[in-house]
């Protein structure tokens, strides 16, 4: 079993920065790839950023690119989004996921454990 609690979600205004981790705990080297999804209200959940085991390889939406950064510390377990120049339309719950590694980095269904989820709200 693998424990995923995401933190760092709020208000922010447009153009303002937000850093939301993810600590993993348990069997987490069963689920070497993790990342970060998100659901706006009355939407599907949509990928976001997805990261390898050794953090060397890094995937986006492309609605993110340019603006969000995932990265890693597995010496900490745990897993970073740094989201810069944040628009309305990022508003949404903000969910980490892990899994195994797998070139379907983007699709739900590889993921095997989701955290709880934390709200990021950008205001106009």
């Amino acid at each position: 079993q693998v424990r995923l609690v995401e933190s760092g979600g709020g208000m922010v205004q447009a153009g303002g920065s937000l850093r939301l981790s993810c600590a993993a705990s348990g069997r987490t080297f069963s689920t070497p790839a993790m990342a970060w999804f998100r659901q706006a209200l009355g939407k599907e959940r949509e990928f976001v950023a997805a990261i390898s085991w050794s953090g060397v390889s890094t995937y986006y939406a492309d609605s993110v690119k340019g603006r969000f950064t995932i990265s890693r510390d597995n010496t900490k377990n745990t897993m970073y989004l740094q989201m810069n120049t944040l628009k309305p339309e990022d508003t949404a719950s903000y969910y980490c996921a892990a899994g195994p590694q797998s070139r379907d980095y983007d699709s739900r269904l590889l993921y095997n454990y989701w955290g709880q989820g934390t709200q990021v709200t950008v205001s106009s």
